[in-house]
C-alpha cells in the first residue's frame, strides 16, 4: 500500500512539474507578445490558459484521491496541502499572462509600449521570481524560497515607478490617457505575478517548517 501511494505522490510532483514549466512558458511568450507587440502570440496564450486550467484540476483530484485513499502523514500531509496551494497560484499566474496577452490583442500595434523601460524591467524581476519559486519547489529548496520573497520588495518598488511614469504621461499628453489606462493594467499584471510567485515560496517554506 505504502508503495503505491509513493509512485501516487511521486506522479502528483511530476504533474507539478509540468504545470510550473506551463506557466513558465506562458508568462515568457506573454512578455514577448508584449515587447514585440505580436497579437499572433499572444492569441496563442490565450488559446493555452485552458490547458493550465485543465491541469490545474488534474492536479487538484489527486490531491483530493491521495487524501481520501490514503492515510499521509504529516510530511506527506504537508507536501499534499502545499501542492493544493500551490496550483492555485499556479493557474492564477496563467491566468495573468492570458489578461497580458489580451491587453496585447486590444492594444494593437500602435501603442507605446516601448517607451516604458520600467514595464519592461518590472517583466524580467516578475519572470525571475516566477523561476526562481518554481526552483524552490522542484529542489525543494528553502534558500531559493526566500530569496524570492526578498526579492518581491525589487517589484513593488518598479510598480511604484510604472505608475509614476504614467501620471507623468498623462500630464504631459493628456490625450494618451487611454493608453495609460492599458499601462496601468498591464504593470499590475506583473505586480500580482510576483504576488503569487511569492506565495509559492512561502507555500515551499510551510513544506520545510509546517
Amino acid at each position: 500500500m505504502r508503495s503505491k501511494f509513493d509512485e501516487q505522490m511521486d506522479e502528483l510532483n511530476n504533474q507539478m512539474i509540468n504545470m510550473g514549466t506551463m506557466i513558465e512558458r506562458s508568462i515568457a511568450k506573454a512578455v514577448e507578445a508584449l515587447t514585440k507587440k505580436n497579437s499572433v502570440l499572444a492569441k496563442e496564450v490565450t488559446a493555452e490558459d485552458e490547458i493550465i486550467d485543465r491541469q490545474q484540476k488534474l492536479i487538484e483530484n489527486m490531491c483530493f484521491n491521495l487524501l481520501i485513499q490514503q492515510q499521509p502523514v504529516a510530511k506527506d500531509l504537508r507536501t499534499i496541502t502545499a501542492a493544493m496551494k500551490i496550483v492555485t497560484d499556479m493557474e492564477r499566474i496563467g491566468d495573468h499572462a492570458a489578461d497580458i496577452s489580451e491587453m496585447v490583442i486590444f492594444m494593437g500595434e500602435d501603442k507605446t509600449l516601448d517607451k516604458f523601460a520600467t514595464i519592461s524591467k518590472m517583466a524580467a524581476e516578475t519572470m525571475y521570481m516566477l523561476n526562481k519559486s518554481i526552483e524552490a519547489y522542484v529542489e525543494r529548496s528553502h534558500e531559493k524560497a526566500a530569496e524570492v520573497v526578498n526579492h518581491d520588495d525589487i517589484v513593488d518598488e518598479l510598480f511604484t515607478k510604472a505608475k509614476q511614469d504614467i501620471i507623468n504621461m498623462i500630464i504631459d499628453n493628456p490625450n494618451d490617457s487611454d493608453d495609460a489606462i492599458d499601462l496601468i493594467l498591464v504593470s499590475k499584471y506583473f505586480e500580482r505575478i510576483g504576488d503569487h510567485a511569492v506565495n509559492i515560496a512561502n507555500w515551499v517554506t510551510f513544506y520545510f517548517k509546517g
